[in-house]
């Protein structure tokens, strides 16, 4: 009976130090200082470049686009395509030979995807995270951070950071999808110093003509 008890305590201890590993401390104090400066940052405004690859047969699409961020408010600008998320609305807004329509959705109907704001907090709640790395970019020095969820029903399985050691900025992520595809964000240029006006977040139909309208709210 000893026997049985030291064994079932010792698996026990095992398995709760493998779960306490899953949570690398060098990981979660990078991403706390990425996450603690963006909070601090009046607006955060920028040019990336996004591409979609699928791993099983090496093909990529590119697109550039820019991306404007205020708390938990952004506005995305794609080609073809914009975003706005205001916090409690979002826009989606399409133009493609001459037709325009906009979806219109709660953005608490939008909660599990990850957004340009997200990405910033992801972290703190059903992920586990480890430091892959560093490596030199154009004397810049990023850290690399995978993330994978916890639960087999998590939207997203495995996310991976890039963060700027010194400047504590992130600098990219990519997104891994179970079609063997994954999704590449780099920021090109980067502007932490500006102010924008609320506005900025909330579709203004009147800017852009005659737009058919779809309220799923």
């Amino acid at each position: 009976m000893l026997k049985n008890f030291t064994f079932i305590l010792l698996l026990s201890f095992l398995f709760s130090g493998n779960s306490f590993a899953q949570k690398d401390a060098a990981a979660k104090s990078i991403l706390d200082g990425v996450s603690q400066k963006y909070k601090s940052l009046k607006g955060l405004q920028a040019s990336f470049e996004f591409t979609y690859a699928d791993l099983s047969d090496d093909r990529s699409q590119s697109q550039a686009g820019e991306i404007s961020i205020k708390g938990d408010k952004y506005h995305l600008k794609l080609p073809e395509q914009e975003i706005f998320n205001n916090g409690k609305t979002v826009w989606t807004y399409i133009e493609s030979a001459g037709y325009k329509e906009v979806t219109i959705n709660n953005a608490s109907d939008m909660e599990d995807e990850l957004t340009p704001s997200s990405v910033y907090t992801i972290y703190q709640k059903g992920y586990n995270y480890r430091l892959l790395g560093e490596r030199k970019e154009n004397g810049t020095t990023i850290q690399e951070i995978e993330l994978t969820a916890e639960k087999s029903t998590a939207p997203f399985q495995r996310v991976k950071l890039f963060a700027d050691k010194d400047k504590k900025d992130l600098v990219g992520w990519e997104i891994y999808d179970d079609q063997g595809g994954v999704f590449k964000y780099r920021f090109k240029s980067v502007n932490t110093n500006i102010e924008l006006n609320d506005s900025h977040f909330t579709f203004n139909p009147q800017k852009y003509g005659k737009v058919e309208i779809i309220d799923l709210r």
